[in-house]
Formats: structure tokens, C-alpha cells, sequence
């Protein structure tokens, strides 16, 4: 029998469910519905639809699926639209802090948008007199009264001791309250930000407590009895009983879906993934395997959450192009379907020899400078999709092939009422687009430190090979576009690692600290449905900030270890010099285990005309398919033993050390063991790294290949 991961996206114009065959990762089914915001039961029913097309287009039994993944755009639309619930603060302290905490934790009403706040009521508990369920019960009695339909508890020192949150958590659940307490969301110190946080999380515990109910009902009345799993902001998955605890979680899940496919699905370690609608595009890094995350934030309010750092903007492959006189001023941010025009590239039309040129208002407040073509009693306009056809840059076509004789006959019309070129009409068309695409990925480069060199841009999305192909050319960086682009969110949701990041605040942090917070990262994954052995986890430690950072990431099943087709050798080395930028000949296998091999060259650099010269190891981790784990501009390798790993580790930690404004720096290290990639970057001496080592490498045995990174900080 099949082993088969449904995902389903929700995107602001359709919802899309693929079905992925566990074994292959081929997509076996697809399926797309409008998404349904004007339904009563919300995005919940165009899920719900979606899934059961896909069903039953793909001829898939509910017996086949391992599990059921969606993204979701409730959680922020309910935060945009001013969708929440009013929220009752208990904060809890006591002698000065807890005179502090009356200010911090009270909230009042927080900004969401420029007409949308999000109401509070508050009540303070001094804990100096014990906190009894008598106090709580009457505290939430009050809050009641004010208006509170949800419930958080904020405790000063919370992280040391939530005894008494969890306590008015349970207080109020008892009195029909959903609740959330600080601590739950967040191990850090800083009151305000935990309590914020919080409130921002129980404010859409009712919406989204209704739309987990209704997709998980319907699931389940499906026979599907996989579990059901609902995308992160952070590109992992969690399960949807989570979801009911902390939905502010999936914050973003959209675009994070698509980061997770590109990972996952099209396997890119290192490039720009940038995923094109039709109105508008999301730009994002992937860098040594791993998406680039940050603190989310509501208005200028942070929040203790991490969200994939996606930049978005105004133009996707519908957008209309703005003209005045004789020459295209701008492209966007309306969209074709947003002022109710039709496609030029889609439609069956193909007499364009009597067009009407005008300029409209799509909405109130918009440039009254949009173009619309009459045509034969319908109103159409052209967009980035026919410029990009039109200039004969698609080579993927992702919804459907347009129409090229409507296509050429439509932009050569249009260039004719502008007295230009039909090229120079699509060429200045798209350029509008590329600028913008542009004006975002250098400052990505610039704020990741992303080497120029080896930036690739990545398209997915329906409208991919609308914007990409000619922003690359544009900026003379090497693209691609994903298979099944149109439904590559979808993919990822399917695809999605089961993810969690535990935060505490700790200065100076004991060898046990570190062990500790690794070991509640891994079990907080493995209660979600993560398989032990594939679980990993990255600590990092920083001091300057008083907190050490645990992520934690596995997979549901053990499919994604399974081995498909491996490579030659000569092969490897290929995709190797390929990605490396140099001749074949040059590559080396430096290290390998039985499922992974570490390859790379020396680059000898010269300075001051050749009078200095510098060595250098790009290095690659790869799989036997040849797949691009991590990349390396420069590092040193050694292949060892688990027994030998410490050993080495202490060789090159000395070997490497250098020193900074901060004292002393400890290299990067990451060990290669079987199929895992124990990253160690981030900690601040030996003795942290030898202690995760330790608990790291228990499972193997001693004979066991393995090969250590380590690469000196400057």
C-alpha cells in the first residue's frame, strides 16, 4: 500500500491540496479551490473542499495518508481584519518587581492596524499573600464583567516558577474561559514582551479553536486517521492540538510553506527563494540549509516568536502595469483580478486589431493611471505573465500554457497605441518588476552576507516564470523554477519537518544548561509526532542577550531517510564542481559516512597583485543523490570515528581559536555522522560542544564513520 502526505495551502486567491507519495516525492494529485473568506466557516471550508477534490481526483483511500499538513492565513487575517477576542490580563508579583509588573503587564489596548486594536482588561495579584483559586476565580469574575472572553496569566520570574500561571490557566478553563498563560509561549525574562505575546496568542484562541474543530471534524469524518498537522511561521509543522495552544505559531504560515518546499522538495542549501503570486511576491534567504528566521512583531511591537524572514512586495504575475503618455511609469500593486480585468495571455481572444487603450481607478484611493484594453466588449490588460511569454522567458507554465497568438497580438497592439516595440513594451513591463525584485535581494545579500557568487534564485509560485527568469537576467544571478511551482506551498506543507524552538534565559550557561534545553527541544518535537532518530537540534548561545536558543526539527515518518537513486562518484564530483564554481578535476571527497559525503577543493586567492596569497577549502556536505545539504565558502575538514570525534574537536577548537573584541572566539563546528549534521556553531566553548557531542553520538557505535567541520570566526 502506498504511503501518501497530503498538504493544502491557502493563498489569498485559491487553495491548493497536492498529495506526495512518501517513497518517490512525486506528486500524485492536485487540487485547487477559491478560498473561501466570505464562507461562514472561513478558509476551513475551501481546506476541507480542497482535500476531498483531491481525494477524489487522485483516487486516493484514506488508508494510504500518513498525514495531513495546511497552512493558514486565519491567524493573520483575524489579527488584519480585528478578528479577536477581548483578552483579561492576571499578572501576578510582588514588592518592587511586582510594583513594576502593574505597568508592564498591563497591556491596555493594542494597535493592530490603523483602525483595528485588540481590547484588554487587567487585574494584579500581589503573590506576597498566597495566590488561591478563591482569588483567581473572582479576579476572572471582574474581567468578565469588563467584557474578557479569553484569559492569560503573566507571572513576574515566570520562568523560574509557573506555578501559579498554570494554576489560573486551569482556574479559568474550569469556568469555561479559554486560556493561555506567558510561560507556555515563551522561558525568557522581560514581562512585557512574554504578557504581549501571550494576549496577541489568546486573542485568536476562539477563532482558531473554531477552524481547528471544524477541518479536524471533517477529516476525521473523511476516515482519514492520520494526524493532522498545521504549518509554523517558522517553516515547521506542528500538530493541530498544538495549534489550539498557540496559534499565534502559525503567524506567516503561508510563505513559510513555500520556504519549507524549496528545502524539502526542491532541495536548494543555499539561494533566494522567491514565491510569486498573482498580486504579490515573497522574498526570502535560505543559507547552509537552514531558513533564515526572526522576531515577529505586531505594529512596532515585538513578540517572543520567530517567523521566517520573508520580505513581500507589490507585484506578482497578474499585476496591471500604470502608463501615462507614450511609456509604462509603473507595474502594480493592483492586480487583473482585483479591478475585474481579463488576462490578455488566458483567453481564447485572439482579434486584437481594433483595441481601446484607457486608464482607470481599480479601487477608491488607487493611481488613476491603470491600464485597461477594450477589446470586442471585454475588458482585459496585460501583466508580467504576457510580457515574460511574449519576450519567450517561460520554460515552465505552471497553471496552464498561455495563449501565445492572443499573447503576441495583445502586447503588439498595445505597443502600437504607445508608438514602441512590442519587446520594448514587455521589456519595460518587467523591468518595473525586477527593480523591485532587485531592491530586496541586495539587501538581503548585503544583511546575510550571502557570497554574490553563489546566490541562485529560486521561483515558485503560479506566477514563478512571470517575474524570475527576467529579474535573473537582470541581475545576472543564476535561476530556476521549481517543479509543480503553481502548488509548491501546498508541497511544503506536505513535506514540513516537525519543528519547536525552546528559548531560556540563562547568563553563562553550565554544561548542563546546555544538555538540558537540547533535550526539551527534542522532546517537544517527539511529542508532536517526530520519530526519535530523526530528530536534530542547534543550540545556540547568546550571552549578550542573557539566553540560550534550542531548535529542534524531525520528521513524522522514516521516509524522508529512505535512499532513492545514488550517484556515481564521478557524478557527485560533478554537481560538486558545479555548484563550486570550478573544474571537476578539482574536487575531492574529504570525508564520507554511510549516508553522506563531504566533498570540496583547495582555492588558492591572490592579493596585492599577486603578491599575497591566500588558501582557501570551499566544502560541501551532500547526500548520495547528490543533493546539497550545506555549503561552505571556507572550512577545514577532518574524517574521523564517533570514538575519535571529541579528540578531533578539541585538535581543531585549538588550532582555530581566535580572538575578538569579546575575547576569545571558538570556531564553528559541525560533526557529519550516518545522515545527520550535528551543527555546533553558536556555543561558546569546548566543554558546550563536547557535552552535546556526547549526548549527540550515544546511539552510535564507536567504529562508526565521521567527519568534523570546523571553521575559524573572524
Amino acid at each position: 500500500m502506498r504511503k501518501v502526505k497530503v498538504g493544502i495551502d491557502v493563498g489569498g486567491t485559491f487553495t491548493h491540496a497536492v498529495a506526495v507519495d512518501v517513497t518517490s516525492f512525486d506528486i500524485i494529485g492536485k487540487a485547487c479551490v477559491p478560498t473561501t473568506h466570505e464562507s461562514r466557516q472561513g478558509v476551513a471550508e475551501g481546506v476541507i473542499q480542497s482535500m476531498y477534490q483531491l481525494l477524489e481526483n487522485a483516487q486516493i483511500s484514506p488508508e494510504e495518508i500518513v498525514l495531513i499538513a495546511h497552512s493558514t492565513t486565519q491567524a493573520t487575517n483575524a489579527l488584519l481584519e480585528g478578528d479577536v477576542a477581548h483578552v483579561g490580563i492576571i499578572a501576578m508579583g510582588q514588592g518592587m518587581e511586582g510594583r513594576l509588573a502593574k505597568k508592564q503587564a498591563r497591556m491596555n489596548d493594542i494597535y493592530l492596524t490603523s483602525d483595528k486594536l485588540l481590547p484588554t482588561s487587567f487585574r494584579f495579584l500581589n503573590d506576597a499573600t498566597p495566590v488561591t483559586e478563591e482569588r483567581v476565580r473572582q479576579a476572572i469574575k471582574e474581567l468578565k464583567q469588563e467584557g474578557a472572553q479569553v484569559i492569560v496569566a503573566s507571572q513576574v520570574f515566570g520562568p523560574e516558577n509557573d506555578d501559579n500561571e498554570k494554576m489560573v490557566v486551569r482556574v479559568a478553563e474550569e469556568m469555561g474561559f479559554m486560556a493561555t498563560s506567558a510561560c507556555s509561549l515563551s522561558q525568557l525574562y522581560g514581562l512585557k514582551i512574554r504578557t504581549r505575546t501571550a494576549v496577541v496568542n489568546g486573542s485568536m484562541m476562539p477563532k482558531m479553536m473554531e477552524t481547528a474543530n471544524l477541518t479536524e471534524e471533517a477529516v476525521r469524518e473523511s476516515g482519514i486517521k492520520a494526524p493532522l498537522m498545521v504549518m509554523r511561521s517558522d517553516g515547521g509543522i506542528m500538530d493541530i492540538g498544538e495549534m489550539r495552544k498557540r496559534p499565534i505559531l502559525t503567524m506567516l504560515s503561508g510563505p513559510a510553506a513555500g520556504v519549507a518546499a524549496a528545502l524539502m522538495y526542491a532541495r536548494i542549501s543555499d539561494g533566494i527563494f522567491v514565491e510569486v503570486g498573482g498580486t504579490s511576491t515573497d522574498i526570502s534567504v535560505i543559507k547552509n540549509g537552514m531558513p533564515q528566521v526572526k522576531t515577529a512583531q505586531i505594529g512596532s511591537n515585538r513578540l517572543s516568536v520567530k517567523t521566517i524572514d520573508v520580505r513581500t512586495i507589490g507585484v506578482g504575475g497578474g499585476s496591471i502595469p500604470r502608463f501615462d503618455k507614450n511609456r509604462v511609469v509603473e507595474v502594480g500593486p493592483r492586480s487583473a483580478h482585483i479591478a475585474q480585468l481579463a488576462y490578455s495571455a488566458y483567453t481564447n481572444e485572439e482579434d486584437f486589431d481594433d483595441i481601446e487603450l484607457e486608464k482607470i481607478q481599480p479601487r477608491k484611493g488607487d493611481p488613476k493611471d491603470y491600464m485597461k484594453i477594450a477589446n470586442n466588449g471585454t475588458n482585459y490588460t496585460l501583466t508580467p505573465s504576457a510580457a515574460s511569454y511574449y519576450l519567450g522567458l517561460v520554460k515552465k507554465f505552471g497553471h496552464g500554457q498561455a495563449n501565445m497568438t492572443a499573447v503576441t497580438r495583445a502586447v503588439d497592439a498595445v505597443a502600437g497605441k504607445l508608438k514602441m516595440s512590442g519587446r520594448e513594451l514587455a521589456d519595460s513591463i518587467l523591468k518595473y518588476s525586477s527593480h523591485k525584485i532587485e531592491g530586496i535581494v541586495k539587501k538581503l545579500i548585503r544583511e546575510y552576507k550571502l557570497d554574490k557568487s553563489f546566490v541562485v534564485l529560486v521561483g515558485g509560485g503560479g506566477g514563478a516564470s512571470a517575474l524570475v527568469p527576467h529579474a535573473s537576467n537582470h541581475m545576472q544571478l543564476e535561476h530556476q523554477i521549481t517543479d509543480n511551482s503553481e502548488v509548491i506551498s501546498a508541497i511544503g506543507a506536505a513535506m514540513g519537518m516537525i519543528r519547536d524552538t525552546v528559548e531560556r534565559s540563562i547568563f553563562n550557561p553550565s554544561d548542563n544548561d546546555i544538555v538540558k534545553i537540547r533535550q526539551d527541544a527534542s522532546e517537544s518535537v517527539i511529542s508532536m509526532g517526530a520519530e526519535p532518530s530523526t530528530v536534530e537540534v542547534h543550540v545556540e548561545v547568546d550571552n549578550p542577550n542573557r539566553k540560550v536558543i534550542a531548535v529542534a526539527t524531525g520528521s513524522s515518518d522514516m521516509s524522508y531517510r529512505e535512499r532513492h537513486t545514488e550517484v556515481t562518484e564521478d557524478k557527485l564530483k560533478e554537481i560538486a564542481a558545479h555548484n563550486l564554481k570550478t573544474q571537476k578535476e578539482h574536487i575531492q571527497i574529504l570525508g564520507q559516512t554511510n549516508l553522506l559525503n563531504v566533498v570540496g577543493y583547495e582555492k588558492i586567492k591572490s592579493h596585492f597583485f599577486g603578491l599575497m596569497k591566500e588558501r582557501e577549502q570551499p566544502v560541501l556536505i551532500m547526500d548520495h543523490e547528490g543533493v546539497v545539504k550545506r555549503k561552505f565558502p571556507d572550512i577545514k575538514v577532518q574524517a574521523t570515528t564517533a570514538d575519535g570525534v571529541k579528540g578531533v574537536i578539541e585538535e581543531l577548537g585549538e588550532e582555530l581559536r581566535s580572538y575578538g573584541d569579546a575575547g576569545e572566539l571558538i570556531p564553528d563546528i559541525y560533526v557529519v555522522i550516518s545522515g545527520k549534521i550535528i551543527d555546533l556553531s553558536g556555543l561558546l566553548n569546548i566543554s558546550q560542544i563536547i557535552s552535546l557531542v556526547d549526548y549527540d553520538l550515544k546511539e552510535f557505535a564507536g567504529d562508526n564513520p565521521a567527519v568534523v567541520l570546523a571553521k575559524k570566526q573572524r
